[in-house]
């Protein structure tokens, strides 16, 4: 009889531990990335009565006879199903569309979580509130990522250094059908013809220029101009014209770049031999520039329609400070800066678990490891690690609230029938205290 009083009894706890799992997950039906919890119960201890027996020759076997005593808590599993998505339009907000999980440290620990409400703090590190944990990822340096995982600081008002330009292109066509650059009509002159004299309206279709403004390693802007002319059948001769470099206190002397370009009876340059610009700005290291003219029907052309050829695309740009961020689906953070560069600042890594219902909650949206949820795979977005960043978005909570209800009226008839074993043992006793009368 007291059995009975102590099975029902421990139906009414395991019950009641089940209500409290449903309340925490009703509870948490607005926090930010929460996994719900699911509770199982297995059968407690069994009384042997009675033990098997084989069959024999002349009888048969008999089934162990048992008697049970109850049933306690199995299993408490942490269901990682994906939250819904909603849109907050942070970009420090994100979200993860696969099983990972950000990491943080904590002190150090390292702790992960699946709430990517994010914020930077007044040193520029990027930190999970409340707690301050610090986000780990990888730094870059000059827009190279490294190889090392730390905390991802990014400090607006940092500078990126000047860069000196390096390349250049020389793009677009040369009129095919343009004569032969006459330069009989400077003849007379007192210095004869040279890369800076210019057309006259006789060599006006022979005769292009171009000018592209570059930068040297200190970031001072100048002007650089290229004159083009046809100097033969299918050919065409370029020049650096010197003068606006000569006026920009550039040294006459140091200052060079020219050659020859051919194109083939297709109109395509035959041998795309770009050739060099070289300059000496005061002050700064010298200047040297790749001037890239393509190949093909892409690169710099001579076929029969107007001059179109220009200089463009280089790649120098004077020092700037960082005013905003970005952060794409890999977890790259790109950083605008004031002088109109876009530079990669960091990436922020991802950790995932073979058992992630392993972890154990840390409490704040935190999870540990533990010894069975395997230790972290530390990688990146679609680089080590299967899964996807969303910025400007949160994960919600995964609670599926018609299915908790449910739930809490099964907890509820259960603990309800469990206490009627109670009471009704107790009655049962009472009957048995009254044979004595």
């Amino acid at each position: 009889m007291l059995n009975s009083l102590n099975t029902g009894l421990a139906g009414l706890k395991n019950h009641q531990s089940m209500m409290d799992m449903i309340g925490n997950n009703i509870a948490n039906v607005n926090t930010l990335a929460f996994k719900s919890g699911r509770m199982t119960f297995k059968e407690g201890f069994a009384d042997m009565l009675q033990g098997a027996t084989s069959p024999t020759a002349g009888q048969g076997g008999s089934n162990p006879m048992q008697l049970g005593l109850g049933s306690t808590i199995g299993a408490i599993d942490t269901s990682f199903t994906q939250g819904n998505f909603q849109s907050t339009g942070r970009n420090t907000d994100l979200a993860i569309t696969g099983n990972a999980m950000f990491v943080t440290r904590t002190g150090n620990q390292q702790m992960y979580t699946r709430s990517g409400n994010f914020q930077v703090d007044g040193n520029g590190t990027l930190i999970a509130p409340p707690t301050g944990a610090v986000v780990q990822g990888r730094l870059a340096a000059n827009g190279i990522l490294g190889t090392s995982i730390g905390d991802i600081v990014l400090p607006f008002g940092q500078k990126t250094a000047a860069h000196a330009t390096t390349a250049m292109k020389l793009s677009g066509n040369l009129d095919a059908s343009a004569p032969i650059f006459d330069t009989s009509s400077y003849q007379g002159s007192a210095t004869g013809f040279n890369a800076t004299t210019g057309a006259n309206p006789a060599n006006s279709k022979s005769w292009s220029e171009s000018s592209l403004t570059v930068y040297d390693s200190l970031g001072n802007k100048y002007d650089v101009r290229v004159n083009m002319w046809k100097s033969g059948t299918s050919e065409w001769t370029w020049a650096v014209d010197p003068q606006s470099l000569v006026d920009a206190k550039v040294p006459a002397d140091s200052i060079s770049g020219g050659g020859v370009l051919s194109f083939g009876p297709d109109g395509m340059l035959t041998a795309p031999s770009p050739g060099t610009i070289n300059f000496a700005p005061p002050g700064a290291k010298p200047v040297i520039i790749n001037v890239d003219p393509g190949s093909g029907v892409n690169g710099l052309t001579d076929i029969a329609s107007p001059t179109t050829a220009v200089l463009r695309d280089q790649d120098g740009y004077t020092s700037g400070l960082l005013q905003d961020f970005t952060i794409d689906r890999t977890g790259v953070i790109s950083g605008s800066f004031s002088n109109g560069q876009t530079l990669t600042l960091a990436q922020i890594s991802l950790a995932d678990f073979n058992n992630p219902d392993g972890l154990i909650r840390a409490g704040d949206n935190m999870y540990k490891a533990s010894a069975n949820s395997g230790s972290p795979v530390v990688g990146f977005a679609s680089e080590g690690s299967p899964s996807s960043i969303t910025s400007g978005a949160l994960e919600l909570s995964n609670v599926d609230l018609a299915s908790e209800f449910t739930q809490m009226i099964v907890a509820q008839r259960g603990f309800q029938a469990n206490s009627k074993v109670i009471t009704t043992s107790d009655e049962m006793l009472q009957e048995i205290m009254l044979l004595k009368r």
